[in-house]
């Protein structure tokens, strides 16, 4: 869930539609859905894509995953 929730807040802070970003992707746009659900976790070649279609490093949109898992773990009161 992480990962999707970092690629819809990049996507949707630079104002591309779901659809858009599949398509610059490369991807279905069911399966873009999927990933911003969290349903599917893509492969690395998959997350180079992404990032490349958002105009982002891969590093950077897993360095907006990591702070996503660590809020996560705070709010669900875990480490």
């Amino acid at each position: 869930m992480a990962f999707g929730q970092a690629v819809r807040a990049v996507r949707t802070e630079q104002g591309i539609a779901q659809e858009e970003l599949a398509s610059l992707a490369e991807v279905e746009r069911s399966h873009m859905g999927k990933i911003e659900r969290g349903e599917h976790m893509p492969t690395l070649a998959l997350i180079l894509k992404i990032s490349s279609a958002l105009g982002i490093s891969a590093a950077e949109l897993m360095g907006a995953t990591e702070r996503n898992l660590r809020t996560d773990t705070e709010t669900s009161g875990g480490v």
